[in-house]
């Protein structure tokens, strides 16, 4: 007999509590709906349901069948669905938000290639670091830069990036080199208005973890202001390095207290459900993940 035919019929018998009406949603003979329940329970050698002629409950063993069937369920599903999806042609308007700065450097470029390869699709994209509200704005996806907590969204990384502390060459031959997180109350700092611990900047060094409450000069909810006022040596930044990576190259920035390393940050495609996922938002999770795919935490 098919195991998820009977895994099916069980949990819809849970669900709807009763053997008729999960014979009427199943579109099954209550007899049939039966046979299933009790030649599983026969294969198991275990009791799964309690039935009286009032109400049916679940034993300790139907508990944790039901649980574990029920994922095996779920996945089945996500699989038949991601599959039928990257059968289908990618159709439709896709509402994408994305990080200003990280939008306008890196995603802006790949949009007309993706494009190209997905022709009957329509983009709208909002470029904004304010953290979105996916299921009440409507956005199909989102890309986040972050240490992502756990949340009912569903995320796929990227790539990776770093924060690094940086300052420029005549800044620093003005005010000194700090060689340690404790010495940046003396100095001018251009602080990012939305970084998680605000004011107070944390590194892990070799002792371990070191924090400290910086004094800024500036405070701005720009990434590119920072980076514009730390080239214009106004002071100390803290910014990641898919923005100010090409300027350590060339030398514009320096990397300061490189024993002292601050957060590794995931960028990671976030989307509502791994249910039915949209063969647009399934076209575009790939080819995000081939396009940035190796970029690393040195980008």
């Amino acid at each position: 007999m098919d195991r998820f035919l009977e895994m099916r019929t069980f949990n819809a018998v849970v669900e709807a509590g009763s053997f008729v009406k999960a014979a009427e949603a199943l579109d099954l003979s209550k007899a049939a709906v039966s046979r299933y329940v009790v030649g599983m329970e026969t294969r198991l050698g275990v009791r799964l349901l309690h039935r009286t002629t009032r109400r049916l409950s679940l034993t300790e063993e139907g508990q944790v069948f039901h649980a574990r069937s029920k994922e095996l369920l779920e996945a089945l599903e996500e699989a038949e669905a991601e599959i039928t999806s990257r059968s289908e042609a990618a159709t439709g308007l896709l509402r994408v938000n994305a990080p200003l700065t990280f939008g306008i450097l890196h995603l802006a470029p790949l949009w007309a290639v993706f494009m190209a390869e997905n022709p009957k699709v329509t983009l709208d994209i909002t470029l904004s670091d304010r953290v979105v509200d996916l299921l009440e704005e409507g956005y199909d996806i989102a890309i986040r830069i972050a240490k992502l907590e756990n949340s009912s969204l569903v995320s796929k990384l990227l790539a990776k990036t770093r924060m690094v502390l940086c300052a420029s060459p005549a800044y620093l031959d003005k005010h000194g080199t700090p060689t340690h997180p404790a010495e940046l109350v003396k100095h001018a700092v251009i602080s990012y208005s939305y970084w998680s611990t605000k004011d107070e900047w944390r590194f892990t060094g070799p002792k371990g973890e070191v924090s400290v409450h910086t004094l800024p000069t500036i405070h701005t909810n720009s990434g590119d202001t920072c980076r514009a006022a730390a080239l214009a040596h106004q002071g100390l930044i803290l910014q990641p390095t898919f923005l100010v990576g090409k300027d350590l190259v060339d030398g514009t920035l320096v990397e300061l207290m490189p024993d002292y390393r601050s957060l590794e940050l995931g960028i990671y495609a976030v989307y509502p459900t791994r249910k039915h996922v949209s063969a647009k938002v399934r076209a575009l999770i790939d080819f995000l993940s081939f396009q940035l795919a190796g970029r690393g935490v040195n980008w």
